[in-house]
């Protein structure tokens, strides 16, 4: 049982760390996005993704540029949809 709170523990823990970096190892980016290692393997070969390699081995990324990758092609709510609606028909008209 003392094993299990330690193990949650230093979780707890990583995650404040990580939360605390603005560049990301592989494996923290992994855990911070929570793309599978081969996924993101991928990406990087691809170019699709933003990432550093400085001495042509190790990956790093810098956490605002993978929030922003994260949060591209957003999508938009009905709500926002028709709050725009709204907004756009009460000043456009028909005349």
């Amino acid at each position: 049982m003392d094993n299990l709170l330690i193990l949650e523990r230093l979780d707890r823990l990583e995650k404040l760390l990580i939360g605390s970096k603005e560049v990301l190892t592989f494996d923290e980016a992994c855990d911070y996005t929570g793309i599978s290692r081969s996924y993101l393997y991928k990406l990087t070969a691809s170019g699709r993704i933003p990432h550093s390699k400085p001495n042509g081995k190790m990956l790093f990324f810098e956490k605002t540029k993978l929030v922003d990758w994260l949060l591209q092609n957003k999508r938009k709510s009905k709500h926002e949809i028709e709050a725009e609606a709204l907004t756009y028909a009460m000043h456009h008209k028909v005349r």
